[in-house]
């Protein structure tokens, strides 16, 4: 089974690059489920509900969301009725949406884990103990788990790695929108990886006109974010699964990159 996990999709560069490589990827790489991390789509802030549609439509099949979750107010809207979108789950008990979510590919059933990390990032609840306690609820229906690690330090998220190695299929990195470059297979099965990367202008600091950044690194002055145009990419990782084990067999960082 191989899995298809794009990483953090910036605004309308973004979309666009999904738009122009997903299909091909697809077809390459014999994708049987496209999971993408959306947190940033709308604009760079956010996911709106009409945009969450555009991404389903060019064939991604389930979302997951980070610290910016709720930075479009509408998405509280709809967050609970939708099956295919999970923001972190170690968000407070009360808070809108679901923590973990499933899909169904070759007669499997796939459990799809979100978390948010604590360092450098709002303190939410633990994120290793919530993780067994929530991967425990999952394998009840399933040994197929995909974990999206949204956090900034690079020590907490490979520590979550190895944490959950042997327990879930995959650990995989978001939120820091640079590719790194240590996929691979930890001891016990688990395929990781400390981020993705990001999908979305190339010609930029994260995404955003890097004019703007820069100065502000030159000024210390506040400045409002805009989402950078020109040249775009796609980051993802391929992630091949055993369909009897439920162990990762290989996993394989991509890139793609295009002019506007």
């Amino acid at each position: 089974m191989h899995v298809l996990f794009i990483g953090d999709i910036m605004g309308k560069p973004g979309r666009e690059a999904v738009k122009r490589f997903l299909k091909p990827i697809q077809l390459e790489y014999n994708i049987d489920v496209t999971i993408a991390n959306a947190e940033n789509a709308a604009a760079g802030k956010g996911l709106t509900k009409v945009i969450a549609e555009e991404l389903y439509d060019y064939g991604i099949q389930f979302l997951t969301m980070g610290n910016h979750v709720w930075d479009q107010r509408e998405i509280r809207n709809f967050i609970d009725a939708e099956p295919r979108l999970v923001r972190p789950a170690n968000y407070p008990v009360g808070a809108p949406g679901q923590g973990y979510g499933f899909i169904r590919t070759m007669g499997i059933k796939i459990g799809i884990l979100n978390l948010s990390g604590r360092i450098f990032l709002p303190p939410l609840d633990d994120p290793f103990s919530g993780a067994i306690r929530y991967i425990n609820q999952i394998k009840q229906e399933t040994p197929f788990i995909i974990v999206d690690f949204h956090a900034e330090a690079s020590s907490e998220k490979v520590a979550l790695g190895w944490f959950l190695d042997g327990l879930v299929s995959a650990v995989v990195g978001t939120h820091t929108h640079i590719q790194t470059a240590d996929a691979r297979l930890l001891n016990q099965g688990t395929a990781y990886i400390t981020d993705v990367g990001m999908t979305g202008p190339r010609d930029s600091v994260l995404g955003i006109k890097k004019e703007i950044i820069i100065n502000r690194f030159l000024t210390q002055l506040p400045a409002k974010f805009e989402v950078a145009s020109g040249a775009f990419q796609l980051n993802a990782v391929v992630i091949d699964i055993d369909e009897k084990t439920g162990k990762a067999r290989q996993i394989e960082a991509i890139q793609r990159f295009a002019e506007a």
